[in-house]
């Protein structure tokens, strides 16, 4: 990560191309580590179907329908193979997130936004973290009380490099409620048609106050939740994929707009256990929002989803197009992608890690050239434990 200050305006890079909610008892995505500001990249595959996502426990409304049913239609060649979505149960009557389900021991629950700005300047990501699933302290205290380990994550990326804050604490730190969830002096709040975020933290390793507020107004909201592995029941809501976002900051000062998007995962025990990688994308199309996921599963065989939301609230499934082989990052973390016509490139690497990369990448979906917010998470070098002995450096506990 560079630790240079923020300018008001200027580019992020150089150019640009045309997760679920349960209600539950309280009792209770994606470290995100160092900056590389090097091109080269990837997303990741599997095999393009949807399947065994009827999430056990009632944690989904199996009574849904299935992928195309709510007049909602399947394009182009995806399938609806065998009940892969349902209703999240105990979702605000709104639509929105849920802050007080359960999470536990060995569980997670995160809720992430990323974002970036309307003239590609600048960006961000924050992931507010209940049984932080990144967190060496988690797992070296065997994952006992997820509600001891919370944070809140924010990386702020710019023309002059970034800043990145990831403090765990303790459960004494955390509040929270069905509508708002504080962490330390940082908080989301659900106001019942927009999410605000309410920043204030240190960042690492070179100390910075990071201090401001971001609001993410969904354009449209997604009720259905997937569960990406059933044993483990890892399940992720994409609850607003397409959304505006407004970030203003006065340390360090900036202010913009742009497009965004907010999800939530929730699983019943450590990722490593139910994936050995998987890679992500989001794209804002012409129409709505494009969605890849591919994941290898440890129990069960690989997962590709293809997924496409327009603005009116409609869902489709679609075929996820070839792989693209990508560079691997400087850590060697492998990356793919998948794009029509064989073409995709890194635009601007934003994160590498031993584990984790995220990058901006351009490729080819839909019939149209985009611009996709890119994730690859290697969870085999996750489990390594001369990795999570780095992780400290980066992630202070207090």
């Amino acid at each position: 990560m560079r630790g240079g200050d923020f300018e008001p305006v200027k580019a992020m890079r150089t150019q640009f191309d045309d997760r679920p909610e349960f209600r539950a008892n309280d009792g209770a995505s994606g470290f995100r580590a160092d900056v590389s500001r090097q091109p080269g990249g990837a997303l990741r595959s599997g095999l393009a179907q949807l399947e065994g996502f009827v999430c056990k426990s009632g944690r989904l409304d199996e009574s849904a329908g299935s992928l195309s049913g709510g007049g909602q239609r399947a394009s182009g060649s995806g399938r609806a193979d065998g009940g892969a979505v349902g209703l999240a149960s105990g979702v605000a009557g709104d639509g929105g997130p849920r802050f007080d389900q359960n999470v536990p021991p060995g569980g997670y629950a995160w809720w992430y936004v990323d974002a970036f700005s309307e003239d590609e300047q600048f960006g961000l990501s924050i992931i507010a973290f209940i049984g932080s699933v990144f967190s060496p302290y988690y797992a070296w205290s065997g994952r006992r009380d997820p509600l001891d380990h919370c944070a809140m994550n924010i990386a702020l990326y710019g023309p002059r490099g970034a800043r990145w804050a990831m403090t765990e604490r303790r459960r004494s730190a955390l509040r929270r409620d069905a509508t708002s969830l504080e962490i330390g002096p940082s908080a989301m709040k659900w106001d019942g048609r927009s999410l605000e975020i309410d920043i204030n933290e240190i960042s690492a390793p070179w100390p910075h106050r990071l201090r401001g507020r971001v609001r993410v107004e969904p354009e449209t909201i997604n009720p259905r939740a997937f569960t990406l592995e059933s044993q483990g029941s890892h399940v992720w809501r994409p609850i607003a994929p397409i959304a505006r976002v407004s970030a203003e900051f006065s340390q360090p000062e900036l202010k913009w707009s742009g497009n965004g998007y907010f999800d939530s995962n929730f699983g019943d025990e450590p990722l490593e256990a139910g994936f050995r990688r998987w890679t992500w994308s989001r794209a804002r199309t012409r129409g709505g929002s494009a969605i890849l996921y591919d994941a290898e599963r440890r129990r069960e065989g690989p997962l590709v989803l293809g997924l496409e939301f327009d603005r009116s609230g409609g869902f489709a499934t679609f075929a996820p197009p070839p792989l693209v082989a990508l560079p691997r990052t400087r850590w060697r973390i492998e990356r793919t992608t998948r794009s029509e016509h064989g073409g995709g490139r890194i635009i601007d690497g934003l994160e590498d890690t031993p584990f984790y990369s995220r990058s901006m990448i351009e490729h080819a979906l839909l019939g149209e050239r985009v611009s996709s917010m890119h994730e690859s998470l290697d969870l085999d070098r996750f489990a390594n434990p001369l990795v999570r002995a780095m992780l400290p450096f980066r992630m202070p506990r207090i």
